[in-house]
């Protein structure tokens, strides 16, 4: 059995959530003003992902709002560290084009439920300034609980939408190339990123819940939809 996918504007989340705020190579020489051309370039991406985990929404909430005991885990190999009751400064990873690099270093606020939704707030690293970038990280997540069609426990949806901007302060050398490349190229990698973590996150924390719980995870029916305007994941196998 598969379930559907979240439906677009299920929900509309508030400004901020998986808190972006990273570190990123030092990009510009400050002795001259900048060009119009060397202005900040934003890269954008709306994104839907559903995943499902095999029991009802009661429980599911409860393993949510314990998260220190599961998301430092399940978030390796990228870094979280505490930061205040439900903050976190989490270590993406390194990613990077045109022989330019970032390093993903993002403030976190995973806040308890509000009338059944949950949001994760972009906050401050202490003492921690991100050089040359920007990151309005903003979602929102929805339990849904379904019956399963087998008379058992139910199948909860997690369902979360996701409103990503990055803007970037480049180098020069980077401001050379056509516009419309850099804006291309900054798309896909932001796509790119968010699967990646999507992915690897997602597995993992139904992995470690259907343990918690004692509950049978079905591996091959494990399922996480990404979706955004040019790019859509298939359900994982």
């Amino acid at each position: 059995m598969q379930a559907n996918p979240a439906k677009q504007n299920a929900f509309t989340p508030t400004p901020t959530v998986f808190g972006a705020t990273s570190s990123l190579i030092e990009a510009q020489d400050t002795q001259e003003p900048l060009t119009q051309e060397q202005q900040p370039i934003s890269f954008h991406g709306n994104f839907e992902s559903c995943m499902e985990m095999y029991t009802n929404a009661q429980t599911v909430a409860n393993y949510l709002d314990a998260h220190r005991s599961w998301f430092p885990q399940s978030a390796r190999p990228m870094k979280a560290a505490p930061i205040g009751a439900n903050g976190y400064d989490l270590t993406v990873g390194r990613f990077g084009a045109f022989g330019y690099e970032v390093e993903a270093k993002v403030g976190l606020d995973l806040l308890p439920q509000d009338e059944g939704v949950y949001r994760i707030q972009t906050i401050p690293i202490p003492g921690y300034q991100a050089p040359g970038y920007d990151v309005d990280f903003q979602a929102a997540m929805r339990l849904t609980e379904v019956p399963n069609g087998q008379g058992t426990e139910p199948v909860t949806h997690v369902e979360w939408e996701l409103n990503l901007q990055v803007t970037l302060q480049f180098p020069r050398f980077i401001h050379a190339m056509p516009r419309a490349l850099i804006q291309s190229t900054g798309d896909r990698l932001l796509n790119q990123i968010v699967r990646q973590v999507s992915r690897c996150l997602t597995y993992k924390v139904q992995e470690d819940f259907h343990r918690a719980v004692g509950v049978k995870f079905p591996k091959k029916r494990r399922t996480l939809w990404t979706k955004s305007k040019d790019i859509k994941l298939e359900p994982s196998e």
